[in-house]
């Protein structure tokens, strides 16, 4: 069997899901996404002229002949590694349907036969304990488990911006500031207020998305001990591992960190160091489905718990499901499309997360197929339909 084309196609949910197609001579066709970014669907298309023509059987080879063809990006990461995570997962649902067998018994087999989430919840509509025990009790009620709120982007006129989300108009995420009174309380008040919603036996995690300094985020932590988080996510920029350490090493709530890292060697000093009680990569831009479970292998030799950050699509979802059943250490996935009112019609059949958690298919290869239909009617102004 010899891969002849790769196309793609950009849709527009909460964020730009890239999905890419990988076909066959024999007929066969593989489904992949990619993590958005600049750039990201140009590479798909450029790694044409290194696949075409090769076995898509041979899925480490053909990595690591991408990652040369990018200028070995390795943990540089970025739109090559991204790109390159797509394309892998399309050649995993190849090699599943020719094999006959779910992705997952090709990485070894599964530990667990359904894949547990939790729900992001962002931000409350306002920035008051009511409108986020309101977000959290919503959550809930669909069957979750576990949820996740950000908490950073809340002080009021901060910047002349009364209250906005990450990525908003206001300050950049990752730009680190100083946690003033007013904030450190408002915070405070916004955490136990979804904790006394929740009630003790639901999960609940914090995001900061990389904002704060060390001695504040530290402050943070011991503030929140209280509500006993799941996690605090992501306290302080991601350049540095050693400043991380110390947030660590001092914070009273385990710290999760990792999505902004590439590939095993991007992430191999955060996890040797013992970082971060929690690593938390996204599976289609870490570098895809193997080398995701390579993470995850080398963060248990540190018996350090695996959890999977996931913005995508239901396919690179399942697709992330599949190499998270394989992991020994694997904690729970992400799920952030509560808000996306077609995120289960854009594949065919049962919604791919129910009660919080992603059954995993016995089908061969991913075990999905696309609604073209939903697919087409969400296409980006500026892409094509696999064209």
């Amino acid at each position: 069997m010899k891969i002849t084309d790769i196309k793609t196609a950009s849709l527009q949910a909460n964020f730009e899901w890239i999905l890419v197609r990988v076909t066959t001579d024999e007929g066969l066709v593989g489904l992949g996404e990619c993590y958005y970014g600049g750039g990201v669907e140009t590479i798909v298309r450029r790694m044409k002229n290194v696949l075409v023509g090769e076995d898509p059987h041979n899925i480490d080879w053909l990595y690591q002949k991408m990652i040369r063809a990018t200028s070995g990006a390795g943990s540089m990461g970025g739109a090559a590694v991204n790109a390159i995570s797509g394309i892998e997962i399309a050649l995993w649902d190849i090699a599943g349907q020719a094999l006959k067998t779910p992705i997952y018994n090709l990485l070894g087999g599964r530990y667990r036969t359904a894949i547990r989430t939790y729900a992001d919840c962002g931000h409350g509509d306002e920035p008051t304990p009511a409108s986020w025990a309101e977000r959290a009790r919503g959550a809930v009620a669909k069957g979750f488990s576990a949820i996740k709120f950000d908490i950073d982007n809340i002080a009021p006129k901060r910047f002349g911006d009364p209250y906005h989300v990450s990525g908003g108009a206001g300050w950049l995420q990752g730009q680190q500031h100083p946690i003033a009174k007013g904030e450190m309380d408002l915070i405070v008040s916004l955490v136990g207020a979804v904790r006394e919603e929740i009630g003790p036996a639901i999960d609940f995690a914090v995001d900061c998305h990389w904002n704060y300094n060390t001695r504040d985020v530290i402050t943070l932590a011991r503030e929140l001990e209280p509500f006993k988080l799941m996690w605090l996510e992501d306290p302080t920029p991601p350049d540095n591992i050693e400043a991380l350490k110390r947030v660590t090493d001092n914070s009273p709530v385990p710290i999760c960190c990792g999505e902004n890292h590439y590939t095993r060697h991007g992430l191999r000093e955060m996890i040797v160091s013992q970082a971060v009680d929690i690593i938390q990569p996204d599976v289609p831009r870490v570098g895809g489905l193997l080398e995701a479970k390579k993470v995850a292998d080398l963060a248990d030799i540190y018996y350090m718990p695996f959890a999977a950050h996931n913005v995508s699509s239901p396919i690179a979802t399942l697709a992330a499901a599949h190499a998270c059943a394989s992991m020994r250490n694997f904690m729970i996935m992400e799920f952030h499309g509560q808000d996306v009112d077609w995120w289960d019609d854009l594949v065919v059949g049962d919604p791919i997360i129910q009660d919080g958690y992603v059954t995993l298919p016995n089908k061969p290869g991913l075990g999905l197929t696309l609604n073209e239909d939903v697919a087409r009617a969400h296409v980006r102004p500026d892409s094509t339909f696999f064209e």
